[in-house]
């Protein structure tokens, strides 16, 4: 019998990104939280990418939205930083 190791990970949001998540259409917000519940399963996610010359920064892609959130794998926890709409200005 096999065992595995599963990776739990710690979500939590910053008041800027609540402030952002708030201002959305009620449909799109739920949808990039439950896609930010999946990030307890990080390193093992869908979506996800590290951002280039930003140490422990990366993103999370959600139809035309892109939530910014660090992760530090020896503590195990997601802070989401921002959640904004994908343009010229995201990044």
């Amino acid at each position: 019998m096999e065992y595995y190791n599963y990776c739990v990970n710690s979500i939590k949001y910053k008041t800027k990104a609540i402030k952002q998540l708030s201002k959305l259409p009620k449909n799109d917000s739920k949808k990039i939280v439950l896609a930010c519940s999946d990030l307890a399963n990080m390193p093992n996610c869908r979506n996800v990418k590290a951002l280039v010359n930003q140490q422990d920064e990366y993103r999370l892609r959600v139809g035309n939205y892109r939530v910014l959130f660090d992760f530090d794998g020896v503590v195990r926890i997601i802070h989401i930083e921002e959640v904004k709409k994908r343009d010229e200005s995201t990044y």
